[in-house]
């Protein structure tokens, strides 16, 4: 239903760069887009304007050139680099007789392809019906016939209003199943917060080597290729902490520079996971010349999301592959407090890893605070739930009553929730460190 280039097309790629506009779209990530999708660049136009031309998106001029190319190349398909309207995709498309799509378009094929689970694919399939429900109008001529018969000729639908009906009506059906998605995915999330159970969310650009870093770190098998979103549909995998215990970590979608809003709105639900997130370890391709401009799209997602004052921790992945990578390999910066908020590892070779899981207890360990109580002997209940959440790190007996002396380390939630069961136990606080 969706209008997207087949596998080994021939297309021809538009970028244009405007004058006094300091975030320009990306030529080589463009490229790397349009191989991601599968298509075959066969030519590149490029252009300088001022502004966009409201008709063609390109000048007249560059529009002839284009034409010139496609002819040239025999290419099936025209791919710009920017969003076009509605109506400046149907005029290129009826000027050079060739199918136009615009960034989104591209991306969202790209997400169709990857989409695996029945989640991900629902949330694919809505963005492209809403990108779609815009640009419905393309100059097929059967959209303007009058649905009708003997009987049922004169004023009725349009195949135009009955094709926006059914998107309308789709769009709904996918909506109702993503809010159950939702649901089911608020009680797993619940539960882990009942159960003091901390998650770590994976961040980044794409490609920056998130995945590599997961599997390395959790022993997981999830999909690694050095391509543009090369994995889709987040993995949650839990991971043992040395004083903290089990973590939930969860790797997620890439981002992009210029990330489509439909495709933030979709994936919303899926994203709730970095929102809701402890930690995030914010994965950077130290190799790539550009990661800094990176680090600062990244930041805008969270921003855009909501999950940009969730505590991160920079993770500088690829460093193997820096000429000084054995200066750079388990380095560290650190705050005014001491945490450390920068790590320079290499996931493939595992170099720099057993610091960053130092770097992941140091950090989660601030939920969690060291308490020293004293318990009588009819408060041994209470002393068999601490060694059930496996909270003591040591005891004393004390001869004079038979109770014990005992230094506790758990989070505050935990501690409230045993004050609350027995009424005693905080008078039983003898320091708090």
């Amino acid at each position: 239903m969706f209008e997207r280039p087949r596998l080994g097309e021939q297309a021809v790629l538009v970028h244009v760069t405007f004058r006094h506009i300091i975030e320009q779209a990306d030529l080589q990530e463009f490229s790397e887009l349009a191989v991601a999708a599968g298509v075959i660049p066969v030519a590149r136009l490029l252009g300088l304007r001022d502004k966009p031309d409201p008709k063609y998106f390109i000048g007249k001029g560059k529009l002839e050139e284009l034409r010139e190319v496609i002819t040239h190349n025999q290419a099936e398909v025209v791919i710009f680099n920017h969003e076009l309207s509605p109506s400046q995709e149907r005029n290129v498309e009826r000027e050079v007789k060739c199918r136009v799509l615009s960034r989104t378009g591209l991306i969202l094929d790209i997400f169709s392809q990857r989409a695996r689970t029945f989640e991900g694919k629902l949330q694919v399939e809505l963005a492209q019906l809403q990108h779609m429900s815009t640009r419905l109008v393309r100059g097929w001529t059967h959209l303007e016939r009058q649905k009708g018969g003997i009987g049922l000729r004169g004023p009725g639908e349009t195949q135009l209003e009955v094709d926006r009906r059914l998107l309308r009506d789709r769009i709904v059906t996918i909506q109702k199943r993503l809010d159950k998605v939702k649901q089911q995915r608020e009680q797993s999330r619940s539960a882990r917060s009942r159960a003091e159970v901390s998650t770590i969310a994976l961040v980044g650009y794409t490609n920056a080597g998130k995945s590599t870093l997961f599997n390395a770190l959790t022993g997981a098998e999830v999909l690694v290729a050095d391509q543009l979103f090369a994995t889709l549909d987040p993995t949650l995998r839990s991971l043992k902490l040395s004083g903290i215990g089990n973590v939930v970590l969860a790797d997620t979608v890439g981002f992009i520079r210029q990330l489509p809003h439909s495709l933030v709105d979709a994936f919303r639900a899926t994203l709730e996971e970095t929102r809701q997130a402890a930690l995030l370890m914010h994965v950077v391709d130290a190799n790539d010349p550009k990661h800094e401009d990176y680090i600062h799209q990244v930041n805008q997602v969270l921003k855009e999301i909501g999950a940009d004052l969730i505590p991160q921790i920079l993770v500088f992945n690829k460093v193997d592959l820096l000429q000084n990578a054995n200066e750079l390999l388990g380095a560290t910066e650190h705050d005014k407090e001491g945490k450390i908020t920068k790590i320079w590892v290499s996931s493939l070779t595992g170099s720099g890893l057993d610091l960053l899981i130092d770097a992941l207890q140091g950090r989660l360990s601030i939920l969690r605070v060291e308490r020293v109580i004293k318990l009588l002997p009819h408060q041994a209940q209470i002393r068999a739930q601490l060694y059930d959440l496996q909270a003591i790190i040591c005891e004393t007996p004390i001869k004079e009553d038979g109770g014990w002396e005992l230094v506790i380390y758990l989070t505050n939630y935990k501690w409230g929730k045993l004050c609350q069961q027995h009424d005693g136990l905080a008078q039983a606080l003898i320091a708090l460190d």
